[in-house]
C-alpha cells in the first residue's frame, strides 16, 4: 500500500522527527511504499488565504501550487501517518492548518448532488495513525478531550469512511519521560507500523 506521513515539527532533530523515521522504517519494512511531507521544512502556510477562501466554495478550491502537489500525493495514500507534539491539547498550528487548507470540498469531502448531505471524498484511504507526544500524564490528557486525536480519528476519519481502521499511539508524560522510555516508544511504533 501507498503510505503518507504527515511530520508536524520545526526541529529536524526532535523526537516528533525520530518517532517518523521509526514510522516509515516499520513501513518500509512491512512492503508499503512511503512519501513523507515535512510541513515545516516544505515551508508550509498554516493559514488560509483570501484567494483560498473565496475558491474554497468554487468547482476549483485549489489555487496554491504547494496545497495542489499535496492533494496528489493525498490521492494516492492508502495509509495516512501523522507524526506531531501535542500543543495546547490540540495539534500543531500547522497540521491544523494542512487539514484545512488540503481538505476542501473535492477532496476530503463531496456533496451528494440530490441530498445536499457531505459524502466521504477520501474512499481510497483504509487506514488512519496518530503519532503524538504529550507533555502530560495520561490521566490529565482525557480530562481536556485530547482535541488531535478527536480531529484525526473521528472527524478525518468520517472524510473516509467509516470502515477506515484507527491506531494511536502515544507517550504520555514526555517531559518526565527517560531516555529508555523514550526508546521503547520508537521500538513500537516501528513494530506497529511493521505490523501491518
Amino acid at each position: 500500500m501507498q503510505a503518507l506521513v504527515v511530520i508536524a515539527h520545526p526541529c529536524s532533530d526532535s523526537f516528533a522527527h525520530a518517532a517518523a523515521t521509526s514510522a516509515t522504517d516499520g513501513l518500509a519494512r512491512a512492503g508499503h511504499r512511503v512519501d513523507v511531507i515535512d510541513l515545516y521544512a516544505e515551508g508550509f502556510r498554516a493559514a488560509m488565504s483570501l484567494p483560498e477562501r473565496l475558491a474554497y466554495d468554487t468547482d476549483e478550491p485549489v489555487v496554491d501550487p504547494q496545497v495542489a502537489d499535496h492533494v496528489r500525493r493525498l490521492q494516492r495514500a492508502e495509509i495516512l501517518v501523522f507524526v506531531y507534539p501535542t500543543w495546547w491539547s490540540g495539534l500543531p498550528a500547522i497540521l491544523k492548518g494542512w487539514l484545512e487548507r488540503v481538505m476542501v470540498p473535492g477532496v476530503g469531502f463531496t456533496f451528494d448532488g440530490r441530498s445536499g448531505k457531505v459524502r466521504p471524498g477520501l474512499g481510497h484511504v483504509r487506514r488512519i495513525v496518530g503519532i503524538s507526544t504529550y507533555g502530560s500524564p495520561r490521566t490529565s490528557v482525557k480530562v481536556v478531550n485530547d482535541n488531535g486525536r478527536r480531529i484525526l480519528t473521528r472527524a478525518l476519519r468520517m472524510s473516509c469512511g467509516w470502515r477506515v481502521r484507527t491506531r494511536w499511539l502515544a507517550l504520555y508524560a514526555m517531559d518526565t519521560a527517560s531516555d529508555d522510555d523514550r526508546r521503547r516508544f520508537l521500538r513500537r511504533v516501528e513494530q506497529r507500523m511493521g505490523a501491518w
